[in-house]
């Protein structure tokens, strides 16, 4: 949804409500993922997702500056896409998630940089967290 915000421009209200309605069949998350026939699991992974958006969305301009500030060599227009985002995902939880570990956080991102990115993708993904989690002292 992030990329989706960023190559649309759209906000994150619009974001969230476009992703959500694009799952038509029945064991789908909705567009209102409150609804009572939706499994638990599924309730708390959409409402994690809809929390980073906006999150981030709320948040751009200091996760942005903390990308910017330990990306030597690397203005954050001149990163691919994919890896912006990734960053932005993982910059976002190590500053607003407390309960999730430093360890877990620069693990997935790096999952998702192996899998969407680019083959140095992970390297670098890895690289600026781990910086910024350091910069931020966070456990």
């Amino acid at each position: 949804m992030l990329y989706q915000m960023e190559a649309s421009g759209a906000s994150a209200d619009e974001v969230i409500r476009l992703f959500w309605s694009s799952f038509p069949t029945a064991d789908a998350v909705p567009a209102t993922p409150d609804e009572e026939t939706i499994d638990p699991a599924e309730r708390e992974g959409a409402d994690f997702a809809n929390a980073i958006v906006r999150g981030y969305a709320s948040e751009r301009a200091r996760v942005d500056e903390l990308i910017r500030a330990v990306s030597q060599h690397w203005r954050l227009e001149r990163m691919t896409r994919v890896d912006r985002n990734v960053l932005r995902l993982g910059a976002w939880e190590l500053v607003a998630c407390a309960d999730i570990p430093r360890k877990v956080t620069l693990n997935e991102s790096i999952e998702l940089a192996k899998r969407f990115g680019t083959e140095t993708s992970a390297s670098f993904v890895n690289g600026v967290l781990d910086r910024i989690a350091s910069d931020l002292e966070k456990e």
